[in-house]
């Protein structure tokens, strides 16, 4: 049985709440009877994308066990090679990464475009996922997991900020059995849809929780309850199952 703990949208900045809320989701995994396999965290890893915000993040991110991170809309590229991965020469290409963990592939890939919040994943990424892809063996279980939803979540403002042009990438799932799920954060609240008829999950935000339309009028997200953590199931049966917790 894998068990993956996902949280997202840390948002980091030079205010103590955003490391403090950071820290408590850190420490209730790290305090976790039985560990996790790996930890996923799928962008807007800092608030305004300086190298110190990233620094912050890659000590509250320092974990015995496996850490999976993968760029959002906030995230400036440059500086978070050079704070986060400890990449002195920087660099504006995106950010992909292959995880081999427990027996199962984990590709994350960049869907930030530099300058904008809604999400791409350019010709280079799709390449790369392609790639990677054809070299998992049909049996290995695989997770593709980046920041913005591919699908519409019923929500005016955020769904114009989704992935777009997501049909290529929908295309690549479907040709591809083996990938088990689709992973993404971006929506600050927890979702569950499907996607190329495979499973999709979003995770809950830590910074704040995003406000449905249907909740009533206010801000477009409060920062009054708890941060949040979605642990997905994949178990030998090849069910997966997802549990979402708040941590207070």
């Amino acid at each position: 049985m894998l068990v993956i703990a996902h949280l997202s949208d840390t948002h980091l900045d030079s205010h103590p709440r955003s490391a403090e809320r950071t820290a408590r989701v850190m420490d209730y995994l790290h305090g976790l009877p039985r560990p996790v396999d790996a930890i996923l965290i799928t962008g807007d890893i800092a608030d305004h994308g300086e190298v110190a915000e990233y620094e912050t993040a890659a000590k509250l991110f320092d974990s015995p066990l496996p850490v999976m991170v993968c760029p959002g809309n906030h995230d400036v590229r440059d500086a978070y090679r050079k704070g986060l991965l400890g990449d002195d020469r920087g660099g504006a290409g995106p950010i992909n990464a292959r995880h081999d963990v427990a027996g199962a592939v984990f590709l994350l890939a960049d869907s930030s475009v530099p300058g904008a919040d809604d999400g791409h994943l350019d010709e280079e990424t799709m390449v790369w996922l392609a790639d990677e892809l054809g070299s998992v063996p049909a049996e290995t279980p695989t997770f593709i997991a980046f920041h913005h939803p591919p699908v519409v979540l019923h929500h005016p403002v955020i769904d114009p900020m989704r992935l777009l042009r997501a049909e290529p990438l929908a295309e690549l799932v479907a040709a591809h059995p083996q990938v088990v799920a689709v992973l993404t954060g971006h929506f600050h609240t927890a979702a569950a849809s499907t996607f190329a008829g495979r499973p999709l999950r979003i995770a809950p935000g830590v910074v704040s929780t995003l406000r449905m339309p249907w909740e009533g009028e206010g801000p477009l997200a409060t920062q009054t309850q708890p941060p949040g953590v979605a642990f997905h199931v994949y178990d030998d049966a090849g069910l997966l199952t997802t549990h979402y917790r708040v941590v207070v």
